[in-house]
């Protein structure tokens, strides 16, 4: 799955009923994340605290779904246990599992090891997080091995830079960045314009090189 595509329209059993993705994604982005195995500890730990932190990711209009190479009644059986692992859900579990036993939308969406893709006897889904956004195009992929957790606020990060780059297309977020924080100016942006659009508000950082390319402003929050 390379940047810019665009994911199917694709059909799926879920915990929360039957869906077609196009309907119910709507006009929001999503969170669309693989996970190895049910009953499995880390796997248990990322989908808890996703669940935890889902109002952070309505705020920011962001749908959240879960996919493994499970079936439906083992989500419904899991699902048990992680709200008991994170008692700090609230109320219902609240994102859709897809269940995906004969790994059609796995190996369609490159969700699978290269090595196992073609063996329906060992292969599990790796952890891959998929950021789409409302006209259905992939935004952003983080590849995890089945090793390593997740982080949370990471994704809610790259979220924020992704929405906020989309909404001023002259900005680009630094290294660590995070809201509130200064942004970096695109070398596409001419001075002239970078200090009309931010209102003379740029700090230009001279480099060794004599190029003017390291421009920040703070001036973007409205």
């Amino acid at each position: 799955m390379r940047l810019g595509s665009v994911i199917p329209n694709f059909k799926a059993e879920t915990t929360k009923g039957p869906i077609q993705f196009y309907d119910w994604l709507g006009d929001s982005w999503c969170v669309f994340f693989s996970h190895p195995s049910d009953f499995t500890p880390v796997c248990t730990t990322e989908l808890g605290r996703i669940a935890v932190h889902q109002p952070h990711f309505a705020k920011r209009n962001v749908k959240l779904i879960a996919h493994s190479v499970d079936d439906l009644d083992n989500h419904v059986d899991w699902v048990n246990d992680i709200k008991n692992y994170c008692l700090d859900i609230p109320g219902e579990f609240p994102y859709p599992i897809i269940a995906d036993p004969k790994r059609e939308l796995a190996v369609a969406l490159d969700m699978i090891d290269e090595d196992q893709k073609n063996d329906p006897e060992v292969a599990k889904t790796v952890r891959a997080l998929y950021i789409i956004s409302p006209n259905k195009k992939l935004r952003l992929s983080m590849i995890y091995p089945m090793t390593t957790g997740r982080n949370v606020d990471e994704i809610l990060r790259v979220i924020d830079s992704l929405q906020l780059t989309d909404r001023i297309p002259q900005v680009a977020t630094p290294a660590n960045w995070v809201p509130g924080q200064k942004v970096m100016i695109a070398p596409t942006v001419t001075d002239a314009v970078a200090d009309e659009l931010f209102e003379d508000q740029v700090d230009r950082i001279g480099m060794p090189s004599g190029r003017n390319y390291v421009r920040t402003t703070n001036n973007y929050q409205s």
